[in-house]
């Protein structure tokens, strides 16, 4: 008789609480290391600030290089999930990226995460690559009880249309295939479109990328429509940490992803 092997619980029920009733939002703060210091200021520079945002606004988690979770995910700020990103690539060359790991998934979870993350970029030469990394981050990640997080980028020279529905929901499937347990994607603007890639995504949890700072109202309405569209949450860093009231705007994002509301009934809280 074949005897089935128990699935480790993720640490702590941790995934749980990432997902509280299956959303979720996440403070990333990854862009030092892929944008390099352009995308901070005097103040946002001190990782440590992020950190408190992240604990203040009640994030369900932190998304940050190993170097900042050694350093800085310390004390209280370990109340606040971790997930520890095990690749990274510099700006300097985007036509045919390439971001393979620097990071073991065994540090990661001595350094208490809950989950690990990783890049891949979808129509690069090297996806191949990617993908086998991935795949087998996964397989050690499920084994010690953490989750995995794929950042699915489609980005390169196979690529025409990185928003394109059909290639959303061909990055969504093959992160899903490979064993992500969560996607994070760019949303398009296409509602109807987006149900299709959380369709695709099967029972991994599709998340949408913050992107760029932008005006408050049309970045709430985008979480509202991505919402709409099946969407598990968000993981945004600048649109959080470049504003200038970001507890404020974390709580207008709440909001709409786990209450429900419409950016306008948002941002009017906001706006008070």
């Amino acid at each position: 008789m074949i005897t089935k092997s128990k699935k480790p619980a993720v640490r702590g029920s941790a995934y749980t609480k990432v997902f509280p009733r299956g959303k979720t939002l996440i403070l990333a703060c990854d862009q030092g290391f892929e944008h390099g210091p352009k995308d901070f200021n005097i103040k946002n520079i001190d990782p440590e600030y992020i950190m408190d945002i992240a604990l203040e606004a009640r994030f369900s988690a932190v998304a940050v290089q190993a170097g900042i979770a050694e350093k800085y995910h310390v004390a209280h700020f370990r109340d606040i999930p971790l997930i520890v990103k095990l690749n990274g690539k510099t700006y300097f060359d985007n036509r045919d990226p390439v971001s393979l790991q620097h990071t073991s998934v065994e540090y990661a979870y001595k350094l208490g995460a809950s989950g690990v993350g990783y890049t891949i970029y979808l129509g690069s030469s090297h996806e191949q690559q990617m993908f086998v990394e991935f795949g087998r981050i996964c397989e050690e990640a499920h084994h010690k009880g953490m989750f995995a997080v794929c950042w699915m980028y489609p980005r390169g020279p196979f690529i025409e249309d990185e928003l394109d529905t059909d290639t959303l929901a061909y990055a969504a499937r093959i992160a899903m295939e490979l064993g992500a347990d969560v996607i994070k994607l760019k949303f398009n603007g296409n509602i109807e479109g987006m149900k299709w890639v959380v369709k695709s995504a099967g029972k991994a949890k599709v998340v949408i990328a913050g992107g760029s700072r932008t005006d408050d109202f049309e970045f709430l309405k985008m979480a509202e429509d991505a919402m709409k569209a099946g969407a598990a949450g968000f993981a945004v860093g600048r649109n959080i940490w470049q504003s200038d009231r970001p507890l404020e705007l974390a709580a207008a994002l709440n909001q709409v992803v786990f209450q429900g509301k419409t950016a306008e009934e948002a941002v009017k809280d906001l706006d008070k």
